[in-house]
């Protein structure tokens, strides 16, 4: 069941029978226009929706309704009607681009991740998408997981592989200083890129793709900090997605399977999975175990989140690693190994947005949407008003642009702006005052409100 479900429609809500009989689905379509421009104008979150409410059955117009709200929230369809990502075959399968209004989105998201975890405790690095095949030796990664990574490049007599994720990149950059307790729990994190060599198959949309932005951090910490870190990294997480508008379909406690895929180390596993189930029991939150779904090197706590058809997949994680400290041969002085705890609190970029897409119908908060505000001169006559009302919003901040009256009646152009969340109308009595009446993209007329008022509203509270 998604998180975000409506409540089944009765059967005294279905459509006269004389619209059924207009064609297949016409008369659940036009109602499902009308309700979801309601929901969407009352200022909710559209939300994921499993194909079938309680009580639905195939053939039913419940189950049509819902199975078209899920068609119309599809974040393939919804994310290219709406500028965000395009692919092209001449790039290749599994590699979209990202159009203006998709880059504005991913812009935000990054700045706000990027201030969470600087106030946080976090430093941020950089590292390269390149690394000598040894590098993938030594941390593991070619004995357990060369199947996913894309083949060795070989460059001068030596070989060089795209990286499958960041994790060996920030051990060296650990152990590129001496450390010492006191500079415990070092935290750092970095947006950067991983490549996986996904089968074409089963590449969709932003969500199985082979290039991935992702927002990685390791926790270096001594053995008796751990349970702290983890749980400290999952309030981090928890409020991102309060933030975003995210509701986890549910927590998983991923373990480690059979097979030479995972590091054969049982006294191990069962150190790192202890600590990680202490810190659920801690919080009190509910979990499923599920086994062959850890990392090769450790086990996760896996925020699971669910598309509108109900399919899972993971964003964000949390790890306790005590397999990589031992391979780099991590160290500080006054003590012995630190544990490694990954964590990712918004996951791979690509599938956080397509599942913002999802969530929010394309009507996203207004601290990252595409456009924040639209200037709406009634005539050409308040044309040089609207375009230096235009100038102060992107001074103050705000992601702006202009529909002058050139481009239809005020009511067309409020529609195609409907999901704007500031559609700023300049009339003569605007003009006059030097302002702009602010209407709500949920219809409410919030009356003359300055532009610096906007810009802070447009921002996310951290």
């Amino acid at each position: 069941m998604s998180p975000r479900m409506s409540r089944p429609i009765e059967p005294s809500e279905r459509p006269p029978s004389k619209r059924r009989k207009r064609g297949k689905g016409a008369g659940c379509y036009r109602r499902l226009h009308a309700a979801r421009s309601r929901h969407d104008d009352a200022g909710h979150r559209p939300g994921a929706l499993n194909p079938c409410f309680p009580g639905e059955r195939p053939g039913t117009w419940s189950f049509a309704l819902s199975r078209q709200r899920t068609i119309m929230n599809d974040h393939r369809r919804l994310g290219r009607e709406l500028g965000i990502f395009d692919t092209d075959p001449l790039i290749g399968a599994g590699l979209p681009y990202w159009l203006p209004a998709g880059a504005a989105v991913r812009k935000a998201v990054e700045d706000y991740v990027y201030e969470l975890e600087r106030r946080n405790g976090y430093q941020h690095v950089n590292s390269p998408v390149l690394g000598k095949r040894e590098l993938y030796e030594r941390s593991g990664h070619w004995a357990h997981y060369a199947e996913d990574m894309f083949p060795p490049m070989n460059v001068g007599g030596e070989e060089f592989v795209l990286r499958p994720s960041l994790c060996p990149h920030h051990a060296l950059i650990y152990r590129s200083r001496p450390r010492s307790h006191r500079d415990l729990p070092l935290r750092i994190a970095e947006l950067g890129g991983m490549y996986r060599s996904e089968l074409s198959g089963v590449l969709g949309g932003l969500t199985r793709v082979r290039a991935i932005q992702l927002n990685d951090g390791h926790v270096f910490c001594p053995p008796e900090r751990t349970a702290e870190e983890a749980s400290a990294a999952l309030d981090l997480i928890e409020a991102a997605h309060a933030q975003l508008g995210i509701e986890a379909a549910r927590y998983r406690l991923s373990l480690r399977g059979e097979g030479a895929k995972f590091v054969d180390d049982p006294e191990m596993w069962a150190r790192s999975e202890a600590v990680l189930r202490e810190v659920l029991k801690e919080r009190g939150r509910a979990y499923d175990e599920e086994r062959g779904e850890g990392a090769f090197y450790g086990p996760k706590i896996d925020i699971q989140i669910a598309d509108p058809a109900g399919r899972e997949a993971t964003l964000s994680t949390v790890q306790v690693d005590l397999y990589q400290p031992e391979r780099f041969d991590l160290r500080y002085v006054g003590g012995d190994r630190p544990v490694m705890v990954h964590r990712s609190v918004v996951g791979g970029l690509e599938r956080l947005v397509a599942h913002l897409i999802e969530v929010h119908g394309g009507a996203f908060p207004a601290w990252m949407a595409p456009v924040q505000a639209v200037v709406l001169p009634l005539s050409d006559a308040e044309l040089p008003a609207a375009e230096d009302l235009l100038r102060r919003c992107v001074t103050a901040g705000l992601r702006a642009e202009l529909a002058p009256a050139g481009r239809g009646s005020l009511g067309a152009r409020i529609r195609a702006h409907r999901l704007v969340p500031y559609q700023l109308v300049v009339g003569p009595r605007e003009v006059a005052g030097g302002e702009a009446s602010v209407r709500l993209r949920d219809g409410t007329q919030a009356g003359v409100v300055p532009v610096e008022r906007l810009a802070a509203e447009c921002l996310p509270q951290l």
